[in-house]
């Protein structure tokens, strides 16, 4: 019979909080920001356990999903359902509560149960945790948006022939979007913060690198790339990961996915990191909005 991944969705929530006892107040407040406040501050988890196996031909199932759901209230949300997080497992007092740590303790307290393929933890809707059961890695995603205007169409064909290709995107003033954007990077979950990444310092860069020199723009006469490339959504995508590959290295983290949903019916997607050569690119991107 066929393999099929079935996911089934739960729901908890909970407090942490990020504190460090080896560190001094004035390091925790360097490291983790308000999230080192005391006595912590909490979230609606939302949950998604994904697993595989091959569909009975009997009942059509590959597992029963009342079994499942027992499972999953009896191992995670049980414990961790109105729960200081820091307090409730050891796990967490060994390696810090993030999203990311958190998806790989469930992942660790379900595999003995489940035939697990990934644990998807959201600690709000922008902002989410994959986790495979790889050691320590992880991937951690942010969801943004921005807003600009473009015009597909290419310089070296006329109007009615870029009509032909584009479509109305191709009418010469151009048209606009509001872009929703995910950012997945993976890295190692570190033993003690439980981070693969500074989370502020990956938003900043999302908004250094990315949100400032492309909301409220006209692509292509405001971004001097676009000039000689169409800003297609796929384009534009491959921009975004060229630019944030080596900042988001630098934070020793590794770009895994970049998301642009141009409308509710268009989005794609493009993995790994971007190419080389795009430091001239960076350093003007950069220059540009740090005035």
């Amino acid at each position: 019979m066929p393999q099929c991944i079935i996911n089934r969705r739960a729901q908890f929530s909970a407090s942490h909080r990020y504190w460090l006892p080896e560190l001094s107040e004035e390091e925790n407040r360097t490291r983790f920001g308000k999230g080192c406040n005391f006595p912590g501050h909490g979230h609606n988890y939302e949950l998604f356990v994904s697993m595989q196996g091959e569909i009975d031909p009997h009942n059509g199932m590959v597992l029963n999903l009342s079994e499942v759901k027992h499972i999953i209230n009896r191992e995670v949300i049980k414990d961790l359902n109105f729960s200081y997080l820091n307090n409730v497992w050891p796990e967490f007092t060994e390696c810090l509560p993030t999203t990311e740590n958190i998806a790989r303790v469930i992942w660790h307290r379900l595999a003995p149960h489940l035939p697990l393929v990934n644990i998807q933890l959201y600690e709000h809707p922008e902002l989410w945790a994959d986790y495979q059961g790889n050691s320590m890695e992880a991937h951690l995603t942010v969801k943004t948006h921005f807003a600009a205007a473009h015009r597909l169409a290419l310089q070296t064909l006329s109007l009615d022939e870029n009509t032909a290709i584009y479509g109305k995107c191709a009418r010469p003033n151009g048209h606009g979007h509001n872009y929703h954007l995910e950012i997945t990077v993976k890295g190692e979950i570190d033993p003690r913060s439980g981070m693969i990444i500074d989370l502020e310092k990956f938003q900043q860069t999302i908004d250094t690198f990315v949100l400032e020199p492309l909301d409220h723009t006209f692509l292509n006469y405001d971004i001097s790339y676009f000039a000689e490339v169409v800003p297609t959504a796929e384009n534009i995508a491959v921009y975004i990961q060229n630019v944030l590959t080596e900042p988001i290295r630098q934070l020793g983290a590794e770009l895994y996915r970049v998301k642009l949903i141009e409308s509710p019916n268009n989005s794609c997607e493009v993995f790994g990191p971007g190419t080389s050569g795009f430091s001239e690119l960076l350093n003007r991107t950069v220059s540009s909005y740090a005035l």
